[in-house]
């Protein structure tokens, strides 16, 4: 079989399937970005957004992706002489440090890949009362790993920090209610849970966080101008990417038709299929079973199972894409995400193949017990 790019299973940890409708937004004329039209899409987008969030709060849509977002957020908030905590136990907690090191005065407490973080010990940092700012990835797709944010939130309220979530793969498919766990800047992306096409940054702000950015301390990514401009004009500060804000909008619309909490419990019943199977193949999850995401998971290659023979037979004799692993720790496990639009019917065909691989590459196991596990659940 030939790859068809244009006809596959995509079951990537992000970017991700996209509806046709999604698809068809963007297949219009160019509309003027301070026209009344584009206004009152965004007037849609910021009421849709709020509600993504669960929050009454100010949110902003930037032109850039998930790590835009994040860069807004530590620059708007941090500067040399600023106390920030970040929690490195994957690449993106890892990036997460890097950007609070560039703009303030950055501690990172750094665990292994797919371990949660040590409570106590952030706690302990946080009560010398010097910290500013806490930051960090609440599910690290790089690890099929769910960081324990209610309890980090209670700790930060506990000793007054700010905090601030990269929730770009968890919100729209795990439950982050922001105003309920009093997260002050929560960040997303088009192309995670939404579904919608990469290449914009969604983020939800706590009027303690807007007061305590700075002015100055970037120009594009200012995110006060950003949120004035949307909340006040429905408009952007800069010109935006037009055509994405049509996809994310009509991404936005299929979701509140779903039902955020629908959403929720339909990723989170895929994502109890896919262990399942993991578990009936005699595989093992990077991460423990109780912080195991709900939006992709990572399964290790048993011995003797390499990454081209499970992997790339997906990719070129099925037409089934999953992702690899990251450095570094590139092709010790992959990952099959199931966020945004992933059916069961999806999963099902995924697994199959990962069997039929399995099979190919000399692992033993019992034919057909993955495919069994997913369809109890159907």
């Amino acid at each position: 079989m030939v790859f068809d790019i244009q006809d596959n299973i995509f079951m990537l940890a992000g970017p991700v399937k996209i509806h046709p409708r999604v698809l068809k937004a963007m297949n219009t004329p160019s509309i003027g970005h301070r026209s009344p039209e584009f206004s009152e899409v965004n007037r849609e987008l910021r009421e849709l957004t709020q509600y993504l969030f669960q929050t009454k709060g100010d949110v902003a849509i930037l032109t850039g992706s998930g790590t835009a977002g994040m860069d807004a957020a530590l620059s708007n908030l941090l500067k040399k002489g600023d106390k920030a905590l970040t929690i490195n136990n994957g690449k993106f907690g890892e990036r997460m440090g890097q950007l609070a090191k560039l703009y303030g005065d950055a501690t990172e407490l750094v665990y292994p890949w797919g371990t949660p973080p040590d409570l106590g010990e952030i706690e302990e940092m946080l009560s010398k009362g010097e910290t500013k700012v806490l930051a960090f990835t609440h599910n690290e797709t790089s690890t099929g790993f769910t960081n324990p944010l209610p309890e980090i939130s209670k700790l930060c309220q506990k000793h007054d920090v700010i905090l601030v979530t990269d929730g770009i793969t968890s919100v729209g498919g795990i439950d982050v209610p922001v105003d309920k766990l009093k997260i002050d800047v929560c960040i997303t992306g088009s192309q995670k849970c939404i579904a919608a096409p990469a290449g914009l940054a969604l983020l939800s702000v706590s009027e303690r966080a807007m007061e305590a950015m700075y002015d100055n301390t970037s120009y594009y990514l200012n995110i006060k101008k950003h949120v004035k401009k949307l909340r006040d004009d429905d408009q952007t500060p800069y010109t935006p990417a037009v055509h994405l804000h049509l996809a994310l909008l009509e991404a936005l619309r299929i979701l509140k038709e779903e039902g955020l909490e629908n959403r929720i419990k339909r990723t989170g019943r895929v994502a109890e299929a896919c262990r399942a199977a993991v578990e009936a193949l005699g595989l093992e999850l990077l991460p423990e079973k109780d912080y195991a995401s709900n939006t992709v998971t990572a399964i290790k290659y048993p011995d003797g199972v390499s990454d081209k023979d499970v992997r790339g037979r997906l990719k070129e004799e099925y037409g089934i894409i999953v992702a690899g692993s990251q450095a570094p720790h590139k092709g010790e496990f992959f990952r099959i995400g199931h966020m945004g639009l992933v059916q069961m019917r999806e999963l099902l065909a995924t697994i199959g193949a990962i069997e039929a691989s399995l099979a190919k590459a000399g692992y033993k196991f019992e034919k057909g017990a993955g495919v069994a596990a997913v369809e109890d659940f159907m």
